[in-house]
């Protein structure tokens, strides 16, 4: 069955998930919603868009996203959109926010929302223009309501950001750049630090800061029992890059 996933930076508390969440159930009240991710990197489109393209892979490609981080709401400068990447559906505002899933997918095909609803909060797009499109297209009740569109702007925007991107619970910095073999026996260097993969936090002493492949793909920067944010000083946007052990 096809499924909604929320993706937002309405942050862990307040009203604006339930909102969201009580319009998707008026229309789609059989079709399960899971609230993936709340705490996105406020207001920056840019650094949750990358964050959104790694935790895509957990989820079925039937699997509907409502992904809102959107600081120009109400402004009339950006669309609203419908992304269909490989089997999985995205609604949001276009700006950057799905730019990242588009440019890493074979199959990208994207739809204007043209519909209107008949009251709609200029703050807040989430619940009267995005939950409502994302419900109908849940139960394929969207018709008519999307128009197609042809877009060649993407051509420049990077697949990876060598940044970080988020900060979990524990204090881990994940990045948006995802693991491969060439980054295999490699030194991270971050804000002065020079970092040494490990493949598990058991590999490392207490209090070591590492870099390894998290669960969805990505480089990620830890401290064994501590966390990276503090320890490093690390912030959201910090860049990152790499160098082999033999000063390569």
């Amino acid at each position: 069955m096809t499924g909604i996933v929320l993706f937002t930076d309405f942050g862990p508390s307040g009203p604006y998930i339930g909102q969201m969440e009580s319009v998707l159930r008026l229309t789609a009240p059989n079709v399960p919603v899971i609230n993936l991710l709340s705490n996105a990197p406020t207001a920056d489109p840019r650094l949750s868009s990358y964050l959104l393209a790694a935790l895509r892979h957990s989820f079925p490609v039937d699997s509907i996203f409502l992904a809102v981080v959107d600081p120009g709401v109400g402004g009339g400068d950006r669309r609203a959109v419908v992304l269909y990447a490989d089997g999985q559906t995205f609604v949001g505002p276009d700006n950057g926010l799905l730019n990242t899933v588009a440019v890493q997918v074979q199959d990208a095909q994207w739809s204007e929302i043209i519909w209107k609803p008949e009251q709609c909060s200029m703050s807040f797009h989430g619940r009267d223009l995005f939950a409502p499109i994302t419900a109908k297209l849940a139960v394929n009740a969207a018709d008519n309501l999307l128009q197609p569109f042809d877009r060649n702007d993407l051509s420049t925007w990077p697949q990876d950001l060598a940044a970080v991107i988020y900060f979990d619970f524990y204090g881990n910095a994940m990045t948006g750049l995802r693991y491969h073999e060439g980054l295999a026996g490699k030194i991270l260097h971050i804000n002065g630090f020079a970092l040494k993969q490990a493949d598990t936090f058991g590999a490392v002493a207490e209090q070591q800061a590492f870099w390894y492949k998290n669960s969805s793909g990505l480089i990620e920067i830890a401290v064994n029992k501590g966390r990276s944010e503090q320890q490093l000083a690390l912030k959201l946007g910090m860049p990152l890059s790499f160098q082999l052990f033999n000063g390569g």
